[in-house]
């Protein structure tokens, strides 16, 4: 309970009597203090028995589903069994690793209809969750007195590794993305003979063809080319370190849903490993939105492990899994150099069979650091640091492009948008 401005008034009125009272020596004030402190207690105790018949409760409706970093808005609906006004300080909370709007909003609330308030909450992190209890306080009607109060709401859910929305996300973040019309590769129909063009594939030259006209001559394919794809995730103890507003395997798992999604409306197959010391969770490659939903639904129950990743075991994993040529993503911690060996051998072990492609992110506060001024005698040493660090993630990029796979690292705003752009130029180009 926290007392207010009446509650005030007559404790100062109370002290004020006494004083009088005592200085005075009269016996006829010396006892009057006594009747506004018989007021205040009489008034306390009467708000006290009208907030214990109040009936205050709360409801929280939230989104049909929590998305991983997306926020979404939440309504905290208030409900009180008087027939009077009720007037209600309600300071909105969320669970641990959801971030949520402060602040304190009084709701007064009429009779039985309810008082809502909306918030915007973001869940940074996967896995179920129980919504705490919410503190308010009620106002007494005499204005005496706040009256503390735990709503604990009957909520809990899971949250899922987020998605496509609408068609225009999609096309926002592959803008890059697959048109339809003639393209070379191996489709499964040809569309016409051409002359040889500097840098056609051999694959395309229709020997034949060459051999009776006495010059090169190519195929142009129609655009019927499915991949097959598997997605390593790694959950190592190293994808727990935070960049931005999620941790990194939450970055990794939103990229991995995201692109099977967009991946199966290309109509490819799409498989999943999530991988630490061990393989996790597997699944193999299969078409369509059924097999989005299986993914997604592996994804949200995975979660970062203590233990140090091991991408070799998740390529040994990769090669029992699939038997044809596939295109294998691995979203791994590039800059983790525990796990760099093995990382060379996973991709070697891949190729020429597979094309493995590498994704990783890099530090946005590293990067800044190295380009940064000045200011602090310490400043110099901090900038080296950091200027070490971006190099050595560099070397590592450029040394697994010289294995034959290729890599790339971005700041965690990027890191999708490098990897749709990847992906779309290998489906363009037939890489698999």
């Amino acid at each position: 309970m926290s007392l207010r401005s009446n509650s005030l008034i007559l404790i100062f009125l109370i002290a004020a009597i006494a004083v009088l009272g005592d200085w005075s020596g009269e016996p006829v004030l010396h006892g009057l203090w006594l009747l506004p402190a018989g007021l205040l207690l009489l008034g306390l105790a009467y708000e006290s028995w009208i907030v214990s018949r109040s009936g205050l409760a709360l409801e929280i409706v939230p989104p049909e589903q929590f998305l991983l970093g997306r926020a979404s808005r939440v309504n905290f609906v208030c409900t009180q069994a008087l027939t009077r006004t009720l007037s209600v300080q309600l300071a909105p909370s969320a669970p641990d690793l959801f971030d949520i709007e402060a602040g304190v909003l009084t709701l007064d609330i009429q009779g039985s209809e309810p008082a809502a308030i909306e918030r915007l909450v973001s869940p940074n992190r996967l896995g179920g969750y129980a919504w705490p209890p919410v503190g308010a306080r009620i106002a007494g009607p005499l204005r005496l007195a706040w009256w503390p109060r735990l709503l604990a709401p009957a909520l809990q859910g899971r949250v899922q590794p987020d998605l496509f929305h609408s068609k225009g996300e999609v096309n926002g973040i592959a803008a890059a993305g697959v048109e339809s019309g003639i393209e070379h590769g191996t489709g499964a129909e040809v569309l016409r003979l051409r002359d040889y063009r500097a840098g056609d594939p051999p694959r395309i030259v229709d020997w034949k063809a060459t051999a009776r006209a006495g010059r090169m001559i190519s195929r142009d394919f129609a655009q019927d080319h499915r991949l097959e794809i598997v997605i390593a995730v790694d959950a190592g103890r190293a994808s727990g370190l935070r960049a931005g507003a999620l941790d990194r395997f939450g970055h990794y798992v939103n990229v991995a849903a995201r692109l099977a999604q967009y991946a199966a409306g290309q109509d490819d197959l799409v498989g999943l490993v999530v991988y630490a010391d061990r393989p996790l969770a597997v699944l193999a490659p299969a078409r369509g939105a059924p097999a989005v939903a299986r993914l997604r639904g592996l994804l949200a129950n995975a979660h970062v492990q203590r233990t140090e990743s091991n991408p070799l075991y998740a390529a040994l994993r990769v090669r029992t899994l699939i038997r044809q040529r596939s295109l294998i993503i691995i979203l791994t911690d590039v800059d983790d150099t525990t796990v760099a060996s093995q990382l060379a051998q996973a991709v070697r072990l891949l190729l020429p069979k597979h094309l493995p492609f590498v994704a990783g992110l890099s530090s946005a506060a590293a990067e800044s650091m190295a380009r940064s001024p000045a200011n602090h005698w310490l400043d110099p040493y901090r900038s080296l640091a950091a200027q070490e660090y971006c190099a050595g993630l560099e070397r590592k990029v450029r040394a697994l492009n010289a294995l034959g796979a290729p890599a790339l690292v971005a700041k965690p705003d990027r890191l999708e948008h490098a990897v749709f752009a990847a992906y779309t130029n290998f489906r363009r180009a037939r890489r698999v």
